[in-house]
């Protein structure tokens, strides 16, 4: 018999909330997202956006109010311009790039290329160093202004200078965002609004960082292994 990967799952959440998936490998935090983006549907139970069941919006439109940022960075080989506006129905302004430029904080190394935002990046970016690429992945996410987003942790390989960098950028980009971040280091979420943990499938506790230290439970042995 196939066990399910998550049970007994409510959970809502509010719009503009920043909500981070908290548990060890194979608790459910990923099948929940790809669950949330529709990559497979639920055998029992429903998802709801606004009370409406998520698999009745056409699945391109119902997808274009996510945007995605993880570990492993999708680059072209195109312009850094023509990377940050990819997926765009229509020819983006040169304002909305350089302003997702700005707070992703890509700014600095774009100015130092020969040619700028025409520089070609090569093949998945290979020109850029791993901090660049990740920031260019943001600014992506930043231009394309979906109103839901979603981090599956995404400075795990970067020196702390470049961390720093990356983090502040995925800070201003969730201002007035609805943000699921799925964690792997309990310190880049201290600041959610609300701490989901879960384990084997279900979710065992949820909280700010504050509260579910003071419940001595699951996430403060987490915390606690992580020091």
């Amino acid at each position: 018999i196939n066990k399910p990967s998550l049970k007994n799952i409510t959970l809502s959440i509010k719009q503009g909330e920043t909500v981070a998936l908290v548990g060890s490998t194979g608790s459910g935090k990923t099948t929940l997202v790809n669950l949330l983006i529709r990559f497979y549907s639920p055998t029992a139970g429903k998802i709801t956006i606004n009370s409406e069941d998520i698999n009745s919006y056409d699945l391109e439109s119902f997808r274009s109010n996510f945007s995605f940022v993880d570990q492993n960075v999708r680059l072209f080989n195109d312009t850094i311009s023509g990377n940050i506006a990819f997926g765009q129905n229509e020819k983006m302004p040169m304002d909305s790039i350089i302003n997702a430029a700005n707070v992703s904080n890509s700014i600095e190394f774009i100015k130092k290329l020969d040619d700028k935002f025409d520089s070609d990046i090569g093949e998945d970016g290979v020109t850029l160093s791993g901090g660049q690429r990740q920031r260019l992945s943001i600014a992506r996410a930043i231009a394309k202004d979906s109103a839901i987003l979603i981090l599956d942790e995404a400075t795990s390989a970067l020196d702390s200078a470049t961390e720093k960098l990356v983090q502040s950028a995925i800070t201003k980009m969730q201002k007035g965002r609805t943000t699921i971040i799925i964690a792997h280091r309990l310190s880049t979420i201290q600041n959610a609004d609300r701490i989901i943990v879960l384990k084997e499938g279900e979710i065992i506790e949820q909280g700010s960082h504050e509260e579910l230290i003071k419940a001595s439970g699951e996430y403060a042995k987490l915390n606690q292994q992580q020091l």
